[in-house]
């Protein structure tokens, strides 16, 4: 049970942060393109490294605590940042192939599954 909750008090952190990193973004770039999400993105990648890396290689923090920062904080804040530590997991351990079919797998039909998802959306609301 404290896991859970430290992965759900992680994720509402996270999705405040990601909540407010997009209204910034907005008012310093403006509408048009989604700087939001591209920032949230790339800075949640890096932070997952910086994370990742100091959890294995500098403190031995306890499970809940990892929980909370990488499941909640990060993954509130943008599960980019976990595809993209999977992936370079893959990549990292020379499973190249994988990593291929993981990489375009997840973008192609991610966004086909959007489609899908809005065609059926469509004809649940007619």
């Amino acid at each position: 049970m404290k896991t859970i909750l430290a992965a759900a008090a992680g994720g509402a952190i996270g999705a405040a942060g990601r909540f407010l990193v997009g209204k910034l973004m907005l008012s310093l770039m403006g509408p048009g393109f989604p700087w939001g999400t591209l920032t949230v993105n790339i800075l949640g990648s890096f932070i997952m490294g910086v994370i990742v890396h100091m959890l294995a290689v500098r403190y031995q923090l306890p499970h809940v605590w990892q929980v909370f920062l990488v499941t909640g904080i990060m993954g509130g804040f943008t599960t980019f940042s976990a595809f993209s530590l999977e992936l370079g997991g893959m990549v990292q351990q020379n499973e190249m192939s994988l990593a291929g079919l993981y990489g375009l797998g997840s973008v192609f039909l991610g966004v086909a599954s959007l489609y899908a998802g809005l065609h059926v959306g469509k004809l649940v609301t007619v």
